[in-house]
């Protein structure tokens, strides 16, 4: 049933831009590498986000409580 699905998306996703195809092939290559059972494996752009994301925990960079809630109200209504 999903086969015919995933043949049209993989047809129309030949015209996307390539940085869209490219993330496609990334999301793909993830999804094939947890289904055998692999190691995710962050990328070196990923990692330069959590050390700064850490390194701002540390200096005490952190949301407030009504901050959080907000953010999360705001995902909840989309």
């Amino acid at each position: 049933m999903a086969v015919p699905n995933l043949r049209d998306l993989l047809q129309r996703a030949q015209s996307w831009p390539d940085e869209a195809q490219k993330e496609l092939i990334a999301v793909a290559n993830e999804i094939e590498s947890e289904l055998n059972g692999g190691e995710y494996l962050a990328s070196q752009e990923e990692l330069k986000i959590i050390d700064a994301a850490m390194a701002a925990i540390d200096r005490g960079e952190v949301a407030a409580e009504a901050e959080i809630e907000a953010a999360f109200a705001k995902f909840r209504r989309g």
